[in-house]
């Protein structure tokens, strides 16, 4: 008798920005958070009852109260939220980071709670600014204790300076007692993302360490007390690829552990999928699963890998029945009173600024505001990456009154990288396409030309003029590689901007800008009046497909 094969599950399982995972199961619903920087609402929470098939169900903070990200630079914002369940309440511990650059880090750390997963969350409980990547351990003997990396500024020492233990009192809603530093990292170095577990008598201590790059890894160690001393993992890594750069899951990282109702664990981590060439990642980095086991002396080690620690493109389905969701919906028309689930903002806790859906019936309305570069308050609204391969298209009414005033359809990475199909005026009161790319700089690059692969200046006599007035449909055609955008008067007929762009700058690995880049590729709408008269433009609809 043949034995059935078991299901695989495809990874990344959240494709497209969804890095450092935190994961709780609820008997057999399982929940991811994952980090959103500066994009607003923040955090985003999948659910699943199979492992396979995910759904976002909230983004929980999502007013001025929880989260307020204007004036934060690029890639700040929300770090590595942890999410626990105990008692009948959900835990989200989270980090604000307001600045990056340089010797210093403010980095403020929050509790906020809710009996649901989708409900109104309360407001945040301040926790402390010591470091990033904080956590809450629920131990069996009902005490409660936060752990957080703690990042030391002085020049001469090691930046990740080690994990800080301390108890938190849910009655009093404060950290107390001594903080002790309790595990200082392995060789690797750049120890952060810790979770702490409990089993068979120890004490686990998950870290993430290496960087987030292609040297990142996933380290565990384990001690009789809470607060050590810790030993390291004699195997070695838990997971990683850092030694293995041939793989198509790359960056593996950044994770947490947890177990089925069955008794089955796994491991979620952050990882990348790099194009060839360039080892770029415009997808960004995505959440993916590795399921693991434990040895006889108490270790935890990935299985099914060609060796131990090494990530899988697929991996074993948990022994619980198949849960699909409904299909997700790609294509918008704003009929209704809300933004699509799918899209989010950048920053301002007021989107109502930005935007409206019953400003015009059947439309959204981006209100012009500041420029792409703005870190405090510009009309964009855009949804994810999810596939190397993608088509975009949005229908906009858009009447400028002067070169001051732009919108159009964006692939968006930050402040410092973007290619923008948009439409103005010129002096002599004609609407016209352009495209406007930023390379890795607060410069702008205004083109039509393309010579000996650069990009030229702005050529005014290839400039592709519209009625005045009438919709104006725009489309981002997106290959690995290769992005071009094609406009239309009528939706029938099509003309394509003569010119390729490398759509791999849309990546962290691109480098470019100041400081950090952890996020990934997003694409939607856009309108700037940096004029001040705020200057609006309707978009009609909003279609994405992969290919």
């Amino acid at each position: 008798m043949t034995t059935p094969t078991r299901p695989m599950i495809q990874n990344p399982i959240l494709p497209g920005f969804n890095p450092d995972p935190s994961i709780v199961a609820v008997d057999d619903d399982f929940y991811i958070a994952t980090s959103t920087f500066e994009w607003y609402p923040g955090v985003q929470i999948h659910h699943s009852k199979d492992l396979k098939n995910w759904r976002l169900v909230s983004r929980p903070l999502n007013r001025e109260a929880l989260l307020d990200l204007r004036g934060e630079p690029d890639s700040c914002g929300v770090w590595a939220p942890c999410l626990s369940y105990h008692d009948g309440l959900f835990y989200l511990i989270y980090t604000d980071v307001k600045r990056f650059n340089g010797d210093f880090k403010d980095a403020h750390n929050y509790l906020t709670t809710c009996e649901t997963i989708d409900g109104e969350w309360s407001d945040p409980i301040y926790m402390n600014s010591s470091g990033f990547d904080p956590s809450l351990f629920h131990d069996d003997d009902g005490k409660k204790w936060f752990i957080n990396m703690v990042w030391d500024h002085r020049r001469e020492k090691n930046r990740f300076g080690g994990i800080l233990l301390q108890q938190y009192c849910p009655e009093t809603k404060k950290l107390v007692g001594e903080i002790k530093n309790i595990f200082a990292g392995s060789k690797l170095a750049c120890t952060e993302a810790p979770h702490l577990f409990k089993r068979n008598g120890y004490y686990y201590l998950l870290t993430a360490e290496g960087g987030t790059f292609y040297t990142h890894a996933m380290t565990m160690a384990r001690s009789k007390n809470i607060d050590g001393p810790y030993e390291l993992d004699p195997y070695g890594y838990l997971l990683t690829a850092k030694d293995n750069q041939d793989l198509p899951l790359q960056r593996t990282g950044h994770g947490d552990l947890f177990e089925t109702s069955k008794g089955e664990t796994y491991l979620v981590h952050l990882c990348g999928r790099p194009l060839l060439g360039e080892r770029r990642c415009p997808l960004g980095r995505e959440t993916g699963l590795q399921k693991t086991y434990w040895t006889d002396d108490n270790w935890l080690r990935v299985e099914n890998a060609v060796t131990d620690g090494l990530p899988e493109l697929q991996v074993p389905a948990p022994n619980l029945p198949e849960h699909p969701w409904p299909a997700e919906q790609h294509s918008h028309n704003f009929d209704a009173a809300e933004l699509p689930t799918e899209f989010q903002w950048l920053r301002t806790p007021n989107p109502e600024r930005l935007f409206s859906l019953t400003a015009r019936s059947g439309y959204l309305r981006l209100i012009g505001r500041e420029s792409l570069g703005s870190l405090y308050e510009h009309a964009l609204v855009a949804r994810r990456q999810e596939a190397f391969k993608y088509s975009a298209q949005t229908a906009m009414e858009f009447y400028p009154t002067n070169f001051q005033q732009t919108a159009g359809l964006i692939c968006y990475y930050n402040s410092n990288k973007f290619h923008y199909c948009y439409v103005s005026i010129d002096d002599e009161g004609n609407r016209f396409i352009d495209v406007m790319s930023c390379l890795g700089s607060q410069d702008l690059t205004l083109t039509f030309g393309l010579r000996d692969g650069h990009i030229d200046a702005f050529i005014t006599d290839k400039r592709f003029l519209l009625p005045k007035d009438g919709l104006v449909y725009l489309r981002a055609d997106v290959d690995h590689h290769l992005l071009n955008f094609s406009f239309s008067v009528d939706e029938v007929h099509w003309t394509k901007l003569p010119i390729n762009l490398d759509y791999s700058i849309i990546s962290d690995e691109a480098g470019g800008g100041d400081g950090a880049h952890f996020t990934g590729g997003f694409v939607g709408m856009a309108c700037q009046d940096v004029s001040g008269q705020q200057c609006p433009a309707d978009f009609d609809y909003f279609n994405y497909s992969e290919q």
